[in-house]
């Protein structure tokens, strides 16, 4: 399975691309929103692991446009954010996983594998809101 990555922290980057490259096929990293949508058009990932919080566009604003122009690729957020209003307005952009970044090691993997199967995940640490 090819993942995209999409954070404005490098090291952040760095360390999910070790985390993730023994299990799947890491096939690029972006620092922000727009990079992200031009990525995803050209390398054309099965799964996009994004940050919310990102410069020019945020990862909600990318999701949303990625499902306007009718992208197929899982989305699976990994933010700070644990606020049920983030999970909700992630979960409408079409997005199967919410991770925060505390639990990338235990959570991302779960999430990831759960997007492929079309179920979603939410890291258990989360206030949830109702899924779509």
């Amino acid at each position: 399975m090819r993942i995209l990555l999409a954070d404005d922290h490098p090291d952040l980057l760095l360390i999910v691309s070790d985390l993730l490259n023994s299990m799947f096929d890491v096939v690029g990293a972006v620092g922000d929103g727009e990079s992200l949508l031009n990525a995803a058009a050209y390398l054309q990932p099965d799964v996009l692991v994004m940050d919310i919080s990102m410069p020019v566009l945020t990862g909600i604003e990318a999701a949303q446009r990625l499902k306007e122009r009718g992208d197929t690729a899982r989305i699976v957020f990994l933010t700070v954010h644990d606020d049920p209003d983030f999970v909700r307005a992630s979960l409408a952009t079409g997005a199967f996983g919410y991770v925060v970044k505390p639990r990338l090691a235990s959570d991302l993997v779960h999430a990831i594998r759960e997007a492929l199967a079309d179920r979603i995940f939410i890291s258990p640490s989360v206030p949830t809101a109702s899924s779509r």
